[in-house]
């Protein structure tokens, strides 16, 4: 099940095996360089069937750091379609990106928020703080929303002239739109603030106009914390429910994941501890899921898929730890999966 094609619009992805975006930290100006075209590229080679590049910021401070990625101008977009260029040339694996703002958690470095000389002034929903003693981050105007909605139309449009084969909106781990969704983190008192839906707008605002940008060549998945950790916060009921709403605003993908609004939640970690919110999300609300978190072993993978707890497996640390790992269990499992050609000898040990 493993190695058995899906599609999503028009894109096919060969396996299940996705590369969760993760943050390299290695940018100037936002603009990625030959580390990131030797990351990226690497992993390409060892079959993953869906690449997804590190949370990018759509403004300069949509950034996490100041080392973080950005596609808020042309340049940064011309320097990501050299990667995008190699992976399509030189294998079967198809290339996502994550669009991304940071909010009230940007201006960091080592999860440590930065001076304004050495960073910027932090924004978010309401003038609530991600940590006690932080800065009060400047509390967002209705005109405001709709110019970062712009931001995430605009760095989608980028995206797409790229040739990136998939958009993901970046709705998780406390970031901006995680932060719109969860009543903890948004006491406003206007249409963006309060109900469930009201709280939602943001998002399904940001999705709708990311979709004008795309066609169906270019599929769309949105990062949810599927809950929280904390009481009254946003939760796996809500999460269920935003997902439905999703499926009703063409999103091919609810990528679950969990926590990062709550500092100091509780969160238990344990192999796969993620799954059963894709499960459930997959199973009430009838979308198509990816599951991630802390899983490192083919077996744990093929029966998240063979159970149909979710469709897509996402990869962090282990395929960092080897970049090869889609195609080195196409080994074990005799099912085929892209190698190189220049590596062919070593496909069958003597």
């Amino acid at each position: 099940m493993l190695y058995t094609p899906i599609k999503f619009r028009n894109v096919e992805l060969k396996n299940r095996w996705v590369m969760s975006p993760m943050c390299m930290y290695s940018c100037e100006n936002g603009v990625a360089n030959d580390f990131h075209f030797v990351h990226y590229g690497s992993r390409a080679q060892g079959g993953t069937g869906l690449l997804i590049v590190e949370a990018t910021g759509v403004e300069p401070r949509g950034r996490i750091t100041n080392k973080c990625m950005g596609i808020w101008n042309d340049d940064q977009a011309d320097h990501l379609k050299k990667i995008v260029d190699f992976v399509h040339r030189n294998s079967d694996s198809k290339i996502g990106i994550q669009l991304s703002h940071a909010g009230r958690k940007g201006s960091t470095w080592n999860n440590v928020q930065i001076s304004l000389e050495e960073g910027w002034e932090t924004i978010g929903p309401s003038p609530v703080p991600f940590k006690e003693g932080e800065r009060i981050p400047h509390e967002l105007t209705i005109g405001e929303i709709k110019d970062l909605v712009q931001n995430f139309k605009d760095a989608a449009r980028r995206a797409v002239k790229a040739g990136f084969d998939v958009i993901e909106i970046h709705g998780a781990h406390g970031y901006l739109i995680h932060q719109f969704l969860s009543p903890l983190s948004n006491i406003r008192t206007d249409e963006y603030g309060g109900s469930f839906e009201n709280r939602a707008r943001f998002l399904l605002e940001v999705v709708d106009a990311v979709n004008e940008e795309l066609n169906e060549n270019v599929a769309l998945f949105v990062r949810i914390s599927g809950t929280e950790y904390a009481e009254n916060g946003w939760d796996i009921n809500d999460s269920v429910e935003l997902a439905k709403i999703l499926k009703n605003h063409s999103v091919n993908l609810v990528d679950v994941s969990s926590g990062g609004n709550i500092h100091g939640a509780k969160i238990p970690v344990f192999d796969g501890y993620q799954v059963p919110f894709a499960e459930e999300v997959k199973n009430k609300a009838g979308v198509k899921t990816g599951a991630v978190g802390l899983i490192t072993r083919l077996e744990q993978a093929e029966e998240i898929i063979k159970e149909e707890k979710a469709d897509l497996i996402f990869v962090a640390r282990e395929i960092l730890r080897n970049p090869y790992l889609a195609v080195q269990g196409s080994f074990e499992t005799k099912e085929n999966c892209f190698f190189p050609n220049q590596y062919l000898r070593a496909k069958i040990s003597s």
